[in-house]
């Protein structure tokens, strides 16, 4: 029988097998001999040890068309970054730093921003003006309101996706939405820090429809772009493409070279400058790490 690990928890890998239902499963030691380790997101086969009790034995890992680091997960198709248009505010850098994150694992990435309810549709606009260039589907939706929910539902058909964002942002409000019948443990924004509590307390792949999972992750409250060479920094600015070339001096990085194409492209305002700030801040931090 053939499966999909959907979680997994203490040593038990809980494989969803579509009709037949979701099996608990221990991993054969042959993996431990091997060190490889089963992962969320693996298709699998099994044997079946106990049908009443719907227990059985991950026998083997199918090929698995990707890995990623963080989350922990295979066969992976997109990354859903989320993130509030209020409440919290947006952290620029942060959501930059999930953007290339995603993109350094080879994801491509839909950019949901969230809670929209709480801004008017001005300031709604400047957010999509600033991530214009950036690679990304733009996706504004409401929890409250249900707005931009089906148009989010259309981007995830058929596919296998990570959500991410930090906490309190509404990524388990989402996925309940997503999936009534999935109710995921959601927790308020804690007024006191306005940011939220961890909801997520482990991966879990999400059945949203046939062959449509997403993924819940944990929070996150900073990224490390550690082990990244500051000067391919700027391949994971989209909006920089079109002038890579253009610049008077080849491997020019668009910080302070005279005759910079990008620096014109900022000046005209075809460059966020808040994804320009971003993107020096970055190469500031990058420049100053250790090397060992």
């Amino acid at each position: 029988m053939k499966g999909k690990i959907i979680r997994g928890i203490g040593g038990f890998y809980y494989v969803h097998t579509g009709k037949q239902g979701i099996y608990s499963c221990k991993a054969r030691g042959i993996f431990r001999k091997l060190k490889v380790r089963p992962l969320v997101g693996d298709n699998v086969e099994l044997s079946v040890l106990d049908e009443e009790e719907k227990e059985g034995s991950v026998d083997q890992i199918l090929p698995r068309k990707n890995t990623l680091i963080r989350p922990a997960v295979a066969n992976i198709d997109q990354a859903l970054v989320i993130f509030a248009v209020k409440s919290p505010d947006p952290a620029f850098n942060l959501l930059d730093r999930f953007l290339i994150m995603m993109a350094r694992q080879g994801l491509p990435s839909i950019l949901c921003f969230n809670k929209t309810d709480l801004l008017s549709p001005s300031e709604t606009q400047r957010l999509s003006e600033i991530y214009r260039g950036s690679g990304c589907r733009l996706v504004f939706t409401s929890v409250e309101k249900g707005e931009g929910v089906e148009e989010l539902r259309k981007l995830l058909h058929g596919r296998t996706t990570v959500a991410a964002g930090p906490s309190g942002v509404g990524k388990s409000s989402l996925t309940n939405l997503l999936q009534p019948d999935v109710c995921m443990e959601t927790g308020a924004v804690s007024e006191k820090i306005a940011r939220g509590r961890h909801t997520t307390r482990h991966s879990e792949l999400i059945r949203v429809e046939e062959d449509t999972y997403i993924m819940d992750t944990p929070g996150f409250s900073s990224l490390s772009l550690f082990e990244m060479e500051k000067e391919k920094l700027r391949y994971f600015y989209p909006e920089f493409a079109p002038y890579e070339g253009q610049c008077r001096f080849q491997g020019c990085v668009h910080i302070h070279e005279p005759d910079c194409a990008v620096l014109k492209a900022l000046e005209a305002g075809k460059i966020s400058r808040r994804r320009y700030e971003n993107y020096c801040l970055l190469y500031e931090e990058l420049k100053g790490q250790r090397r060992y």
